[in-house]
């Protein structure tokens, strides 16, 4: 069966006509239904990565907190005394530091990291507490260095 060439003409017209609405429309049903089941699988994974880069920092800042302890036979006393783990107090005789490379770092959401010795919920240690998400002490969303099952 041979096409005329009018006939060859149609069917090439008929390939360069793109897509109708209803091939566009199934498309757009194809895709809305997958988002709906990947997207929630990823909503709260910034979160959560955010309190494990939290977790973290705060397990560093004792690691570094422990070093000094040990080079200096005390830890840095006060609401300032992470600065010391990165520049040498005038009474630390022994100090090795700098004991963070980078500084004091702030948590994922940009605050300072708070630090209490002698501790309150640590007896005999120290207390680091990132505020979370709201930047408030107090909450579920604090991410602490005590156990909270066992804090007074």
């Amino acid at each position: 069966m041979k096409l005329n060439i009018a006939q060859k003409e149609n069917v090439r017209s008929r390939r360069q006509q793109g897509f109708t609405l209803v091939e566009m429309l199934l498309v757009l049903v194809i895709l809305a239904a997958l988002a709906a089941v990947v997207v929630p699988k990823f909503a709260g994974r910034s979160q959560q990565a955010k309190e494990t880069s939290a977790r973290s920092q705060i397990a560093n800042l004792e690691i570094a907190l422990d070093m000094f302890e040990t080079d200096n036979g005390y830890y840095p006393s006060g609401s300032d005394g992470l600065n010391e783990l990165v520049n040498q107090p005038n009474n630390a005789t022994s100090w090795q530091g700098p004991y963070l490379k980078k500084g004091v770092p702030v948590d994922p959401w940009g605050n300072k990291y708070a630090y209490e010795y002698p501790g309150k919920q640590n007896n005999g240690g120290y207390d680091i507490m990132s505020m979370g998400p709201d930047g408030r002490v107090g909450g579920s969303d604090d991410i602490v260095n005590w156990d909270v099952g066992n804090a007074n």
